[in-house]
């Protein structure tokens, strides 16, 4: 059985193994591969990995021996799952190994934008405290989380992982979501509407998947609906927010400040307007990727082939 790993460097870049997917077939890794290599090196391969590289109905029509996909990632919009289904390829993705790290960066992007711990040292560093007549100085507002309002959008595991944390840092939490559990709400956390939620959230974090119904969800017009000074968190998809509409809410003032670790084309580009905007933070799509959390994505990819080897397949998103 041949096993093909189209773009491995994302998920190892050396510091885990490969030897549990030895165990089911002759195995290549490929570090990235453009699109045009693509059948070229997928020819032969009955198992397919791919994490960012896309799979489309053209290719699935010219890879005759293909028989299943698997995602290194839980978002599978890379891959035509419909085309693969019309093909007999099952399809499966990677659930919930990033919520702990992903929620995680969702405060240490909050908390930046709180503090602008980074500024402050490097203030330091240039010999401002050193030549400041007081004995503190800061160069942006400070901000107290205790009391204030977190919206959340999108409420499955990582959006209930990023509740827990805003509730231990004293902060109340609106989530909206297509599906509710009441059960996890309390006298700190309950389900808003989407207008009620942007209107009355002093941060609104994003951590829903991205559909057509939630592209561009974040506009113009939703950000006029809230407060005068909120910041909003992007750990999910890009597309989810209209960046143009963002970047001129940061330069107004509209919103106080943003911080993304996803943006509409990844890697960003040099007209991404929020590279010009005010107070705003962007980091390049790593909340996912702490070792720990690589080394579960790893391991439940291990797991879904064997399940899938098996006959007994799980984590099937196109079934």
């Amino acid at each position: 059985m041949k096993i093909v790993v189209l773009d491995g460097y994302a998920l190892n870049p050396g510091d885990l193994s490969w030897d549990g997917l030895k165990e089911f077939g002759e195995l290549t890794v490929y570090d990235r591969t453009p699109a045009d290599k693509i059948e070229e090196r997928a020819a032969d391969a009955e198992i397919l990995l791919t994490n960012k590289t896309p799979l489309s109905r053209e290719i699935f029509g010219r890879l005759t021996r293909l028989k299943y996909v698997g995602v290194l990632a839980t978002g599978y919009n890379i891959v035509d799952v419909e085309a693969a289904k019309e093909h007999g390829v099952i399809v499966t993705n990677v659930p919930a190994y990033s919520t702990e790290a992903v929620a995680q960066f969702t405060f240490a992007l909050l908390l930046e934008l709180c503090h602008h711990v980074g500024e402050h040292d490097a203030a330091v560093r240039r010999g401002e405290w050193t030549n400041c007549t007081d004995f503190s100085f800061w160069k942006h507002p400070l901000v107290e989380l205790a009391g204030k309002t977190m919206g959340i959008i999108g409420f499955g595991r990582i959006g209930r992982a990023v509740a827990g944390i805003a509730q231990a840092m004293g902060m109340k939490v609106l989530a909206y979501s297509r599906h509710r559990d009441a059960s996890a709400e309390n006298d700190r956390l309950r389900y808003a509407e989407f207008n009620e939620l942007l209107a009355e959230s002093d941060v609104i974090s994003l951590h829903c998947p991205l559909f057509e119904s939630t592209r561009g969800m974040i506009d113009k017009k939703a950000i006029e609906k809230m407060k005068d000074g909120v910041f909003i968190i992007n750990t999910a998809r890009g597309p989810l927010i209209v960046e143009e509409d963002l970047a001129q809410a940061l330069n107004s003032g509209k919103v106080a400040g943003a911080a993304v670790d996803v943006v509409s084309k990844e890697p960003i580009t040099e007209d991404n307007p929020l590279l010009r905007a005010k107070n705003c933070i962007i980091t390049p799509h790593i909340a996912w990727a702490p070792k720990e959390a690589r080394e579960r994505l790893m391991k439940i990819t291990v797991e879904n082939l064997a399940s899938y080897i098996s006959g007994k397949p799980k984590n099937v998103v196109n079934g």
